[in-house]
């Protein structure tokens, strides 16, 4: 494996990329390449495997992107019903949406056809999409598996594959559809490329097994973290982080803010409670179906929601410019998440703020954060905020609800051991609040949408089903998939 270097401040037609594509980049406001674009695209350019070390913010779509675009322009052949030439494979729904959009923007003045698939959606439109063969095809692994089993897409002649946020669709239980995708594809003269934000052995096991002398290109999260996001911790009561929330955001400066918590039921509830409080927000989770997340992104996007409340999973691969401040409402349970969650508000090189709500249990997150990111959080001393005592607005505050830290078998909080399943809840009156539907679960347009352009989905249809993050094929009772559907957390 051998390492890429990094030129000093080149240009995209420095890297090799064709004028069409730069006059599509310059258009997006895209003139110097990020690191990771710099060191990657030249490699991939010249054929080579490459196995890169990043997270979403870094500018990696279009790493891959470009090349792809570039060399499909170059080939020559038609295209076959039913296939694709190249394949990129991501973890969610709203991150295989935004990599299509991505290669929209950049393909505009090629004549190559792409699509996305992915699950949660009927199938018609995506089966019709990709009848005559694509390109490029972005897909999520459950409901691509689900196609291929129904002999709907073949992969025979796709020579190129990208997996994109490795780590995550490893973790969300979709290895075994990964290697059964992987498996239908050819293997000689096959280009691959691998992103992750981690390298679990999981994650080394599949590159040795999928990737050639790759080309290794790597841009660590503590430089991410420690270079360009201004961290604080606030410690404070689990009871009163509602009213340092309210205070927080009584500054004009925090005018475009992600919150994060572990969970639906509190990124309900938070959202719920700033729309009481006059402040516009919208929540993104599991739960959601896949209308309603797309218009809370676009509403976030607009400007209609001053604050998007999101879980870990939901958020991963939202890509908004112009983020101020990230909010840790919840600690994550996996310091790896923090990185992510922070990230959101260092993008293309932009600095941002990040603000830390840490109550007596979440101690231990706190320290595992800062091993990882080698860097003590900036304690912010609450008490000009909120005082010693609650004020009258909040004196009456009810203590909110507590998850245990184990709730779950991989340590991601979410619902106790045992309210994993409809079978295991209790029945109607026995008191237990986690038994219930989570409140505000709104499906609606929000209430000032904006005039931001709606993306464009291809082979999205009527029937949306929502609240997964794929399709997960009904045969796998036991994979831990399956258990995120049936509520193992968020």
């Amino acid at each position: 494996m051998t390492t890429a270097t990094e030129n000093t401040n080149p240009t995209f037609a420095d890297l090799g990329i064709v004028e069409p594509l730069c006059r599509a980049l310059s258009a997006e406001g895209y003139e110097h390449p990020t690191p990771i674009q710099a060191r990657t695209i030249p490699a991939l350019l010249n054929g080579r495997d490459v196995l890169g070390l990043a997270q979403t913010g870094t500018g990696k779509t279009a790493a891959f992107a470009l090349p792809i675009l570039q060399k499909l322009l170059a080939g020559e052949g038609r295209r076959n019903p039913k296939t694709a030439k190249a394949l990129i494979l991501a973890p969610t729904r709203e991150l295989a949406i935004q990599i299509d959009e991505s290669l929209a923007a950049y393909g505009k003045h090629l004549h190559l056809r792409h699509t996305v698939i992915f699950g949660g959606v009927n199938q018609g439109r995506q089966v019709k999409a990709m009848a005559n063969g694509v390109d490029i095809l972005v897909a999520t692994p459950g409901r691509l598996l689900d196609l291929m089993n129904q002999k709907f897409i073949h992969l025979n002649d796709t020579f190129t594959l990208v997996l994109d946020e490795a780590d995550r669709m490893l973790d969300m239980g979709f290895s075994r559809d990964v290697k059964k995708i992987i498996a239908a594809m050819p293997r000689k003269n096959r280009q691959s490329l691998l992103f992750s934000a981690t390298m679990p052995t999981s994650i080394e096991a599949l590159a040795a097994d999928i990737l050639v002398d790759p080309v290794r290109v790597e841009v660590t999260p503590e430089v991410i973290t420690v270079d360009r996001i201004d961290q604080h911790v606030m410690f404070v009561e689990q009871k009163r982080k509602r009213e340092l929330l309210a205070r927080l955001l009584e500054n004009a400066d925090l005018s475009r803010v992600i919150i994060f918590t572990r969970t639906k039921h509190c990124a309900n509830r938070v959202s719920e409670q700033l729309e009481k409080g006059g402040i516009p927000s919208e929540a993104i989770h599991g739960n959601k179906s896949q209308g309603a997340r797309q218009r809370a992104l676009e509403a976030f996007r607009s400007g209609g929601a001053r604050v998007l409340v999101a879980t870990d999973i939901a958020a991963r691969g939202i890509d908004v410019d112009g983020i101020t401040h990230v909010i840790n409402y919840e600690l994550p349970n996996e310091p790896e998440s923090y990185v992510h969650r922070i990230g959101r508000t260092a993008r293309a090189g932009a600095s941002g703020i990040a603000y830390s709500f840490c109550d007596g249990t979440e101690r231990q997150y706190l320290k595992q954060i800062e091993r990882l990111t080698r860097r003590t959080l900036t304690v912010y001393d609450v008490k000009p905020l909120i005082g010693d005592q609650p004020s009258a607005e909040f004196a009456n505050e009810p203590r909110e609800e507590r998850r245990p830290a184990n709730g779950n078998r991989n340590g991601r909080g979410g619902k106790p051991a045992g309210q994993r399943s409809g079978a295991n809840r209790p029945a109607a009156g026995g008191g237990n609040r986690n038994s219930a539907k989570p409140q505000g679960n709104r499906n609606h347009a929000p209430k000032a949408a904006g005039n931001g352009p709606k993306p464009t989905i291809h082979g999205e249809a009527r029937g949306d089903t929502g609240g997964r993050p794929d399709a997960i094929s009904r045969n796998r009772p036991g994979s831990r998939a399956r258990k995120r559907i049936l509520g193992a957390g968020e």
